[in-house]
């Protein structure tokens, strides 16, 4: 028993026939659109895994010092998970950040 020569291709981009004012016009492109979505979404979640394990590790190597060391790491971690995730795409992007600061009325 050998290996596989290669891997499958996959398309990286948005299919061609989608239209997305009408999207049951090609059931096809359709799919087509739903499997690259989910394909996109994948990889952003792989990609926000991959950042909060680099900052795990910067805050065990730099002890204390992680406020300083590893800011640039702690801020694109948090920029990578804004947004990301299943049920979050018809909310405004002001719903996915953290909450602001409440406003004390005088």
């Amino acid at each position: 028993m050998g290996r596989k020569k290669g891997l499958p291709e996959f398309e990286e981009t948005a299919p061609d026939g989608f239209d997305p004012e009408n999207p049951y016009k090609d059931p096809v492109a359709m799919v087509e659109m739903r499997e690259h979505i989910v394909r996109e979404k994948w990889i952003q979640i792989e990609k926000a895994k991959i950042l909060r394990e680099k900052v795990k590790w910067c805050y065990r190597v730099e002890g204390v010092n992680h406020y300083q060391k590893c800011r640039l790491l702690v801020q694109q971690y948090l920029d990578s998970t804004r947004g990301v995730g299943w049920g979050k795409d018809h909310r405004p992007i002001s719903l996915h950040g953290p909450k602001p600061e409440a406003v004390e009325a005088e």
